[in-house]
């Protein structure tokens, strides 16, 4: 019974191959433990002497790395600054330099070499695991890969790591919820965006990588509509830069469209050429920095473009432009060029047109070289259906009536601009050759008078008007605001005419700066029982008439209307706007039904 119960009382649970392994070779766990401790009070020790013996003799601890420095061979002190130089050049070609430089562009820390030391020094950081004396009570403490740095760029133990995030946490206000800012409500009804309740799911996730730019290494297969929609959130933003023109640059793609090549240098724009070889789209704006070789490279690269769009591309001379009409006269189909103060000049359109027999739009805007000779060579273009002029040097109206005779049966947009002489026989011309047009501007006229409007919109064989410009028609006299007996521009009775003829189909309507419509004029033609389905877009800034009733009157007989352009409509101020309709201008621009 005694054996038996010594037995019992010598019964032990099951042993771990590891608790085997140690007994099997003599090894204590104790002892380990206590070596451990020893090993820490040693350390302890020597710390405490060495921080005794530098007060003593009048020295800091931050200047170790000094004396070290000065006990240094002048070999090892070479090969040490060219192991730092060797390690500093490796970091500024790393991503994570380049994004860090990315986010503090325009800060006083933005130097490469600041920011490169910054990285090796916290690559030189004790590992997790390691002993470290801590920045600011000196306690030796163990590494984690969650200690903290410094103010002197030291770590720090858990204690003072605590005390300095409490600290931080004080020193910050407090976050507040998601809110739109009264700026960033201004900024998107200008945009003609009044959207009630969250954004869509592509555009909150398309401005999120917009947000994020900087640290985004390539887009992959976006489709073409997002590429194009991020290309404005960037450009609105002053953010296309070299770095972010690559994210664009995809061999597979045949258009390109940089909304702000202002920050893009003469390299850039031929780098767009090298790495798209498919181009067949080119929309190019602010292009200051497009020269003669860039055009000489992409004539060289024998490309397939169809559809050109350039934006003050001043450093390009006439000659080049002559060359690319020769070379892509054939192939060409959509010509956009606007800006143009130093080139393009007569004889360059000329060319133009005898080379590209094949064109169907065109657009020439503020070529301040192009005269008479332009409008007689523009009149041989006899494919054209779209044509926007805006010339800044005054022409002759038998010029202009003789392009619309010639070409005018064919187009579908017509777009006048600045033509400041031209008179009612224009009006007339357009009436009698324009039979397709869905598109119609004629603004910044002080010539043309409400009848001849009138005589333009009565009995017009031509479908009514999507989109319809005539803002600025009115008379320039500041001492008669009533204007003239006979009403000059766009006045109340061709303003009734417009709408008769197209108010049924037109979905755009300027006529901003039209001061000679009455107030009569605009509640007969908004007048109960009156409906325009498809109007979405009217722009009706400079009519001082313009009150909270008029405006109300367009609510009801616009069921689609979405935007409302009303600057200097000083008596629109209490209007009621109905849920997602943008009203843009008056004292009170958005409130809500």
């Amino acid at each position: 019974m005694a054996n038996r119960r010594q037995t019992r009382n010598q019964i032990r649970g099951p042993h771990s191959a590891l608790t085997d392994f140690l007994a099997s070779n003599n090894i204590s766990a104790a002892q380990i433990h206590d070596d451990y401790q020893r090993r820490l009070r040693e350390a302890e020790t020597r710390t405490n002497a060495e921080r005794q013996e530098n007060i003593e003799q009048g020295n800091e601890a931050d200047n170790d790395e000094y004396e070290d420095d000065v006990k240094e061979s002048p070999e090892e002190q070479k090969k040490r600054k060219r192991k730092e130089a060797a390690t500093i050049a490796k970091i500024k070609q790393s991503k994570e330099f380049a994004r860090r430089k990315a986010r503090r562009v325009g800060e006083p820390d933005d130097d490469d070499d600041y920011i490169a030391r910054e990285m090796m020094q916290e690559r030189s950081r004790p590992l997790p695991g390691q002993l470290e004396n801590c920045d600011i009570c000196s306690k030796r403490f163990t590494v984690t890969p969650y200690s903290k740095t410094g103010p002197n760029g030291g770590l720090l133990c858990t204690k003072c790591s605590k005390e300095l995030g409490d600290k931080e946490k004080k020193a910050q206000p407090k976050k507040k919820g998601p809110r739109t800012t009264r700026r960033q409500n201004q900024s998107d009804l200008l945009d003609g965006i009044a959207q009630e309740g969250a954004l869509s799911l592509v555009e909150m996730c398309t401005k999120k990588v917009a947000d994020n730019i900087n640290d985004i290494d390539e887009f992959g297969d976006l489709p073409a509509q997002l590429l194009r929609r991020l290309s404005q959130i960037l450009s609105k933003r002053r953010a296309l830069t070299p770095r972010t023109l690559n994210l664009f640059l995809r061999p597979d793609l045949g258009f390109i469209d940089i909304y702000d090549s202002g920050k893009l240098e003469t390299d850039d724009f031929q780098k767009i050429f090298t790495f798209m070889p498919a181009l067949t789209h080119v929309n190019l704006r602010f292009a200051g920095q497009l020269k003669d070789r860039v055009i000489d490279y992409m004539l060289d690269r024998d490309l397939n473009i169809k559809h050109l769009q350039l934006d003050a591309a001043n450093l390009v001379s006439d000659q080049r432009w002559r060359q690319v009409f020769q070379k892509l006269g054939g192939q060409l189909e959509t010509l956009r060029l606007s800006n143009m103060d130093f080139s393009l000049d007569d004889e360059t359109v000329e060319v133009m047109t005898r080379s590209c027999t094949g064109l169907r739009r065109l657009k020439l805007s503020d070529c301040w070289k192009l005269s008479d000779r332009s409008l007689q060579a523009i009149a041989n273009l006899q494919s054209l259906e779209y044509l926007s002029l805006n010339l800044i040097s005054e022409t002759r109206t038998e010029h202009l009536l003789d392009l619309v005779s010639r070409i005018g049966s064919n187009l579908r947009t017509l777009s006048l601009q600045g033509f400041s002489l031209a008179d009612d026989t224009i009006l007339e011309m357009i009436h009698d050759k324009c039979k397709l047009l869905s598109k119609l501007r004629f603004s910044d006229n002080s010539v043309c008078t409400d009848q001849g409007f009138v005589k333009l919109f009565e009995n017009w064989s031509n479908p009514p008007l999507d989109f319809a410009d005539f803002s600025s028609m009115r008379d320039v006299d500041n001492a008669n605001p009533d204007g003239p007996t006979d009403a000059t521009g766009l006045a109340s009775n061709g303003f009734a005419a417009l709408m008769r003829h197209s108010g049924s189909m037109i979905r755009k309507l300027n006529i901003a700066s039209c001061r000679h419509i009455s107030y009569a004029a605009f509640d007969e033609v908004f007048a109960d029982g009156k409906t325009y389905p498809h109007l979405k877009e009217l722009d009706v800034s400079f009519h001082t008439i313009m009150d909270d009733y008029l405006v109300g009157r367009i609510f009801r007989c616009c069921p689609s209307i979405q935007k409302i352009v009303a600057f200097a409509c000083f008596n629109v101020r209490d209007a009621c706007v109905p849920k997602g309709v943008a009203l843009i201008g008056g004292l009170r621009a958005q409130n809500l039904v």
